[in-house]
């Protein structure tokens, strides 16, 4: 299991863009990620990031490390955003190795937290974030608010 950079690897822009579009988008977000995900690679700014989990040449895993996760608390980031495994390969840890790549980024980039938002409940949490509250989306839901310390 490898965690791939998408900045780094720049010749799986279109792979990456139609992964996520398919675990994350509906018909009104596709361009959210063709968009962000090309706009990245192409950036002078460390934000946002984007990552695979890949099995050899299979993708089976993806998250992001953006500015605002569409969340009111938009004085707080960086966010780990996007967490998907495939269903076959949970129950591994392997998001484990993507949350770790984001935490290893923001921390290089100079941040001393990380911040998720979720719907999930005991998930984070075995990974050491700590809940801090709720957040609301702009679409009119509201989701829990996790952060981490990385230093």
């Amino acid at each position: 299991m490898k965690v791939v950079s998408i900045r780094a690897n720049p010749e799986l822009v279109n792979k990456s863009i139609e992964y996520f579009q398919e675990k994350w988008a509906n018909e009104n977000s596709m361009m959210v990620y063709d968009n962000s995900i090309k706009r990245a690679v192409n950036s002078s700014f460390p934000l946002p990031q984007w990552y695979l989990l890949m099995d050899g040449d299979v993708i089976v895993g993806c998250a992001g490390l953006i500015t605002n996760d569409f969340i009111s608390a938009m004085d707080l980031y960086p966010w780990l955003c996007a967490l998907y495994i495939e269903e076959e390969y949970r129950g591994n840890k392997y998001s484990k190795l993507l949350i770790e790549k984001a935490m290893e980024d923001a921390k290089k980039i100079g941040f001393e937290k990380l911040y998720l938002s979720t719907d999930h409940d005991d998930l984070y949490e075995k990974f050491g974030f700590e809940y801090i509250g709720l957040g609301y989306h702009p679409w009119g839901e509201s989701s829990k608010i996790y952060s981490k310390m990385l230093i």
